[in-house]
Parts: C-alpha cells; sequence; structure tokens
C-alpha cells in the first residue's frame, strides 16, 4: 500500500485566480466617487447617534426644530421590529442651522438618553443614500 500524500477527505480544487486588479481598481473608483460627494454636500447634514429604541422620527424632528428649520429627517429602524436601531439622520435648511444644532443639542438628554450630533461625512451621506435605496427596494417587495 503506497501513500499519497494526500488525507483521506482532501479533494483537488483547481488554483485560484488573482483578481485583485479588478478589485482594486473598482475599489479606487469608488473611492474618488465618494471623494466628490463631499464637494457637493453642503454640510447640513446631521449625524444623529445615542437614541433610544422608543424614539419616533416626529421625536426627533420635533427636538431639532427648536433650532431651526428641518428639512429632512431619517430614522433608521429595524425592519422586523419597526424600533430605532439608535442612529439617524436630520437635514437642516442651512449650514447655519446645523451648526446651532451641533452647538445646543450635541450632549443633550431625549427620551432619557444624551444625543450626540455632529456633521455627516461624505460617507454618512452616501450611507443615507444607500438605506433610502433598501428602503424603497423593500417597499416594492412587500
Amino acid at each position: 500500500m503506497s501513500y499519497s500524500g494526500r488525507g483521506r477527505y482532501d479533494s483537488y480544487s483547481p488554483p485560484r485566480r488573482n483578481r485583485s486588479l479588478s478589485r482594486s481598481y473598482s475599489r479606487s473608483r469608488s473611492r474618488s466617487s465618494r471623494d466628490s460627494d463631499a464637494v457637493a454636500n453642503p454640510g447640513n447634514n446631521l449625524y444623529v447617534t445615542g437614541l433610544s429604541p422608543r424614539i419616533t422620527k416626529r421625536d426627533l424632528e420635533d427636538h431639532f426644530s427648536r433650532e431651526g428649520k428641518v428639512m429632512e429627517c431619517h430614522l433608521v429602524v429595524d425592519p422586523r421590529t419597526r424600533e430605532s436601531r439608535g442612529f439617524g439622520f436630520v437635514t437642516m435648511a442651512n449650514c447655519e442651522d446645523a451648526d446651532r444644532c451641533i452647538k445646543y443639542l450635541n450632549r443633550s438628554v431625549l427620551e432619557g438618553r444624551v444625543i450626540t450630533v455632529e456633521k455627516g461625512s461624505c460617507v454618512a451621506s452616501s450611507t443615507l443614500f444607500q438605506l433610502k435605496q433598501l428602503q424603497l427596494f423593500l417597499n416594492l417587495r412587500a
């Protein structure tokens, strides 16, 4: 009986092809498009964290409307339970209102929780766009 060097459960698998060139190209392309989004973002998009699961979109909008005009409010919720995931995005009418919200509402208490308010980065803005697209997709399937 000869020993082949392979174990009983080993199987032959063909060598993997190197796809790193195409991946690195697409990644670098997506990063450059993300940088152009930063120019398009005027700075009035706010990223809010530390939210209670009981918070509603209306509560969040009312809290921020004390410091300026709220153009849009998006609360990220769990698709099954419809409870808040603890963060959201608020778009103010202008940069001055957004700066005022950061100054006066950052580290404020909302529904018994201390919230954090900061300017939405281009990553947060693209995340908001992706969440809206996903929400549209899920609504179409329902």
